[in-house]
């Protein structure tokens, strides 16, 4: 198993994590000390559990209106292939009715083939 130290508030922090999770795990802890840096900004120094919590509170609630936003698209796209489904089903009624059609029209054309080529033909 891997570790990384992470900068967080001016503290380095030892994690572990998988085989090859090391830059993610970096990156992860950058953001976090960017919320708890903004936050020290915001508020000054108000202590350094006070800050780690509500920096875990932004975080959430970011997280949040993510999930939230993902939702919204999950139905979106679920509404769009209901909409595709239905609109192949008629366009599939449509060519149907359209085959059946130049299949008729076809027939009749037959039929009217036939009745010429029984008449004979009247010279001149």
């Amino acid at each position: 198993m891997a570790s990384v130290s992470v900068l967080i508030n001016g503290k380095n922090y030892r994690m572990a994590c998988e085989e090859g999770q090391e830059p993610h795990l970096l990156a992860l802890g950058e953001r976090l000390n960017t919320y708890v840096g903004q936050l020290k900004g915001d508020f000054g120094e108000i202590g350094d559990q006070r800050l780690t919590v509500m920096a875990g509170v932004m975080v959430t609630d970011e997280l949040v209106e993510m999930e939230k936003k993902n939702a919204k698209l999950e139905a979106e796209i679920e509404t769009l292939k209901n909409s595709l489904k239905s609109s192949a089903s008629e366009s599939g009624s449509a060519e149907q009715a359209a085959a059946d059609k130049i299949a008729d029209l076809a027939e009749r054309l037959s039929e009217l083939a036939g009745k010429l080529a029984a008449k004979p033909v009247a010279k001149k």
